[in-house]
């Protein structure tokens, strides 16, 4: 049986595996690493409980730290395993310091990489995750595309081989999971929200939360809205508010969510606000309305539909942007069919 090594480390990764490994472990011999780029207990390990992820065989426990230091811990800790395992695919999700980390220590040791989301592009090189996915698209040998526009990006880029649309796994995962998210989740009945009747919030990128200032005002737009905004915080999030006096007499402040109660809370709200590629994206397939407080998008489909609103961090932008934000009659399949799990494995078996 052929050997394939999957490399994760970041929540959305989590959810992406999800309908992939199901599948591929009845084809392969999966080996799953995680990398430990995100390691707080609420944004890792309930991923892996409450999706029935197979429990990772190796755990790099990198931890947080400079994008150079990560990036390097990553790429020494997957090169080992590479010759300890020798797969014939190394596979990996989305744009992350463990993406390209983990690709770029295959690449030197000449074994094939299979990239799903691949030829995702916001042309923005200051953002970490533009240049982890840009570098990793290079050197892969199968690129699963979420969209046709994202294949379109490849083709411009001179990336023919291995181009392959199958849609996005984010929607096989929400479509396995959504009855079973609405009938287990207290999210609603522990903080006492009623469906439509709040906003649903996530902030966690550095140029939205290193800077309290920006964050104040992204905070102080919340405190304006028309209903309560119910506010997972991410730890990095955290770290900055814990400096700072806010006022949040408009929010509900908790911890960062698991997968069933975060998308019981994605499905209930009245609109979504982040500044998450996944969240924005999540908010689409589910037919939320939603504003992003960033500059740029490289889910295109959800500007172009009109469910998803760009934002800068200025109150009074943001507070017009979710005024204006109703959605739009134009609901496209951009993401195909929610059965794209299934043609990554078809894909893999008739190429190795």
């Amino acid at each position: 049986m052929k050997k394939i090594l999957t490399v994760v480390g970041a929540r959305p990764q989590f959810i992406k595996i999800a309908p992939v490994s199901k599948i591929l472990r009845k084809h392969f011999s999966e080996t799953l690493v995680h990398t430990g780029q995100h390691y707080d207990i609420q944004m890792s390990e309930v991923f892996f409980k409450e999706l029935n992820i197979p429990i990772p065989d190796i755990n790099l426990n990198v931890g947080s730290g400079s994008h150079a230091k990560q990036t390097s811990d990553i790429i020494q800790g997957i090169e080992n395993i590479l010759i300890e395992k020798e797969p014939d695919l190394l596979l990996v999700y989305g744009d992350t310091n463990s993406t390209l980390a983990a690709a770029l220590a295959a690449v030197k040791l000449h074994i094939p990489i299979a990239h799903v989301e691949a030829g995702l592009r916001d042309i923005d090189l200051f953002q970490p995750e533009e240049v982890n996915r840009r570098l990793t698209d290079v050197i892969s040998d199968y690129l699963f595309t979420p969209s046709l526009s994202a294949s379109e990006n490849l083709y411009k880029e001179n990336i023919y081989n291995g181009v392959d649309f199958v849609g996005d796994v984010m929607y096989d995962a929400i479509i396995q999971n959504q009855r079973k998210a609405e009938d287990c989740s207290s999210i609603l009945k522990d903080y006492n929200l009623i469906p439509n009747e709040y906003y649903l919030a996530t902030i966690h990128r550095p140029h939205n939360t290193d800077n309290p200032n920006v964050l104040r005002s992204i905070i102080n737009a919340f405190n304006r809205l028309d209903k309560l905004v119910l506010f997972p915080v991410h730890p990095r999030t955290q770290k900055v508010i814990n400096s700072m006096e806010l006022n949040y007499s408009n929010l509900i402040v908790t911890i960062p969510l698991g997968y069933y109660d975060f998308l019981k809370a994605e499905l209930n709200a009245y609109k979504i606000i982040t500044d998450s590629g996944g969240v924005q994206k999540e908010a689409y397939l589910i037919n939320k309305p939603c504003v992003t407080i960033d500059y740029t998008s490289p889910w295109i489909e959800t500007l172009i539909d009109g469910w998803n609103i760009l934002s800068s961090s200025n109150t009074e932008e943001i507070i017009n942007a979710v005024n204006q934000s109703n959605g739009s009659t134009n609901h496209s399949d951009w993401y195909g069919d929610g059965h794209a799990s299934e043609k990554i494995v078809s894909y893999l078996i008739n190429q190795l």
